[in-house]
């Protein structure tokens, strides 16, 4: 994008852009540009000034990460040379390639950002939680000693696959999420297990019994959502699925192994450095307790008014999820301050935005009916203009429009060999037509073109059997990503479910409240859901969210949020229904049960989603929607999942079913060999 420069056809225009074509063609990676000089197109002149110039780069052998900071490096030097004949001058670079080098920038440091804000904040819950300082950082360590693992693995791995960038943004939201979700169980149940164990180290191995099991399970349930997110054949969820796979098993390695031995070696000195404001401050535990057994015995004695009450504002807003309409997003989403979306902006004010997100069309021709004969090139000529006569198309670019009505066959001859090359093949049975789309035409009517072209019978249109058409471009891909995501989510749902419920068969031995688990997971993803659809596509935000009513949601957004949210949210299930559990196998009733649960794990589920939310609001401050909408999905979920649900509901069904709850086999003690999950 160039802007601050003489108009492109005078003569110190065309001097200018010689100059900046000739120095691109040298940059490695380049495989060609062409500029108003080249080509004299109309194109080319912007509607409120300007120009730009079209570079091809290499698709094979070059490196993205490498390619982009080359190529900007080069015009930064060359602008520099040109600033005191040309002082206003810009050079920017746009495209896809640009586009997704600065959002693979943006999202890392959104991911330093978030880690600078959420993780003081997450240190002075932990405080609060604990009231000790040794016993706060030990689940914040445990979690950036997961995420460096995690993404050591994952360098690793991309030496022999491809892994997308959004795999720092995850490593990170789930890495803090989940170790300190998982070390809060552990710490929690050590210094419970501390005043009974016959010593340091008996404390530790029944931590590191019950509460290993616990966290087994647990763990299970979240590997099984990334695990569904390998049936995904697009490479940005698939390292996803690989990503979450990585944290999971890194949190529950190092919670399970490492921390009973520190918690062992430290004894009763983790409650050491407790914090004067935090000691002086109530509530103690046995306050704490009073609480937790007041609010479950408030619970138990009115479950039907619980259940109704807190399940009637999530039903509500769950309804709003039948709402979401999958698709890019309309305005303005990009991060405002990358080079590549400003170069955007300025091409849109010129009303040559298409240019970017334009459908390039291959005609592939049989053989005997090549390009190079009449019957080919009028094949050509039908197609072109059958698109240029659709009202969503600004211009069609193709060897037919380049000859004008009296060019036949021989033309290609008479063109330098760069345009040949762009535009026909080498065994002339296929050429390359670029449609570029009327400023007018969101994203969503570009996918549903694509769909329609797709399905044109184009051995009709061109007049002759066996032509067909491949459609490429950023607007084919991503109709192709919106039909991938779409296919697949019922599978990734189908299996997270089957693969949540065996697992917690399994841990439980009860169907009741396997299926309770499950149903209660899809409420609070639903709910997630209708929020997303009220913030964020209808733009109900106060203006928080730029843009306003975005119109959609991308399409990754769900099926990610729904594999990541249903194996967080099972964490608080599995923690609570495994004390009430433990206690209905010591001999408590059912609502002694279930109030002897609250009270071992409503302080730690609250204290843990507390923590959890503020990370993944954390990630709604950076420039990258998908991961504005990822993070506030997450961080919506878990609120709703440890409050009304896991609170008040989950409880409240307890109650209602009483003994059906552990059926068939749920009540039966535990071996030896099989320690009860606690």
């Amino acid at each position: 994008m160039i802007q601050g420069a003489p108009a492109p056809d005078s003569e110190a225009g065309r001097q200018l852009l010689r100059k900046i074509v000739a120095d691109l063609r040298t940059v490695s990676g380049v495989l060609g540009v062409n500029s108003h000089v080249d080509w004299p197109d109309p194109i080319f002149l912007g509607k409120n000034g300007g120009t730009f110039v079209i570079v091809g780069l290499a698709t094979t052998g070059v490196q993205l990460d490498t390619l982009i900071p080359r190529l900007r490096s080069d015009l930064a030097v060359l602008r520099t040379a040109l600033k005191p004949r040309y002082p206003a001058l810009s050079l920017e670079l746009t495209g896809e390639m640009p586009l997704n080098f600065d959002l693979r920038a943006v999202s890392a440091d959104n991911v330093r950002d978030a880690e600078i804000r959420v993780l003081p904040v997450t240190l002075l819950l932990l405080v609060f939680a604990f009231r000790s300082f040794i016993a706060a950082v030990l689940p914040l360590g445990i979690a950036l000693l997961a995420i460096a693992m995690s993404l050591g693995g994952a360098a690793l791995l991309s030496n022999r696959w491809h892994l997308s960038i959004l795999i720092q943004n995850v490593a990170t939201m789930l890495g803090l999420g989940l170790g300190i979700d998982y070390a809060l169980l552990m710490v929690s149940r050590f210094r419970e297990a501390l005043p009974g164990a016959r010593g340091t180290s008996g404390a530790a191995d029944i931590a590191a019994r019950k509460a290993g099991h616990t966290l087994l399970v647990s763990a299970a349930t979240v590997a099984i959502g990334f695990a569904a997110l390998l049936l995904v054949p697009i490479n940005e969820i698939r390292s996803i699925g690989v990503a979450g796979f990585l944290i999971t098993a890194a949190c529950l390695l190092l919670t399970n192994s490492i921390l009973p031995l520190v918690l062992a070696r430290l004894g009763t000195r983790i409650s050491a450095m407790r914090l004067s404001a935090a000691t002086n401050s109530k509530p103690a535990p046995a306050g704490q307790r009073r609480r937790w057994e007041w609010w479950g015995r408030l619970v138990t004695r009115h479950p039907w008014t619980s259940l109704l009450l807190a399940a009637a504002p999530l039903l509500l807003l769950a309804s709003q999820a039948t709402r979401l309409e999958l698709g890019l997003p309309r305005g303005d989403w990009l991060p405002p301050a990358a080079e590549s979306a400003r170069a955007l902006r300025s091409l849109e004010r010129m009303q040559r935005a298409g240019i970017v997100q334009s459908l390039r069309v291959i005609l592939e021709l049989p053989a005997g009916s090549g390009l190079d004969t009449e019957a080919g090139w009028g094949a050509m000529r039908r197609l072109s203009r059958n698109l240029q006569m659709d009202h969503r198309a600004d211009r069609v670019i193709s060897l037919s429009t380049l000859a004008g009505e009296g060019g036949g066959p021989g033309f290609p001859a008479l063109l330098p060999e760069q345009t040949f090359r762009t535009y026909l093949r080498g065994d002339r049975q296929a050429t390359l037509l670029e449609v570029i789309p009327a400023s007018f035409v969101s994203a969503t009517e570009q996918i549903r073109w694509v769909r329609e072209l797709r399905l044109t019978n184009i051995s009709e249109l061109s007049g002759i059997p066996g032509a067909t058409i491949l459609i490429g471009g950023i607007p084919a891909f991503n109709a192709d990503y919106d039909s991938v995501v779409r296919a697949r989510l019922p599978e990734v749902i189908a299996l997270v479910i089957g693969g949540s419920f065996l697992a917690l068969l399994l841990a439980f031995r009860s169907v009741f409240a396997s299926a309770k688990a499950i149903a209660l997971n899809l409420l609070s993803v639903a709910a997630a859901f209708g929020a997303l659809v009220l913030v964020f596509q209808d733009g109900h935000n106060a203006g928080a969210i730029e843009g306003g009513a975005l119109g959609s949601i991308f399409p990754i957004v769900p099926i990610l949020a729904f594999a990541i949210v249903f194996g967080l949210s099972m964490d608080y299930e599995v923690f609570i229904v495994a004390r009430v559990l433990e206690a209905r196998r010591s001999g408590l009733n059912e609502s002694d049960a279930i109030v002897e649960g609250l009270v071992r794990t409503g302080g730690l589920i609250t204290n843990a989603a507390a923590i959890m939310v503020v990370v993944f609001a954390a990630f709604t401050l950076g420039d990258f929607m998908l991961i504005k909408m990822l993070g506030f999905t997450l961080a919506v979920a878990v609120l709703l999942d440890a409050t009304l649900v896991r609170m008040v509901i989950g409880p409240a069904l307890l109650r209602l079913a009483g003994d059906w709850n552990w059926w068939p086999w749920g009540l039966r003690r535990a071996t030896r060999d099989s320690p009860p999950p606690g």
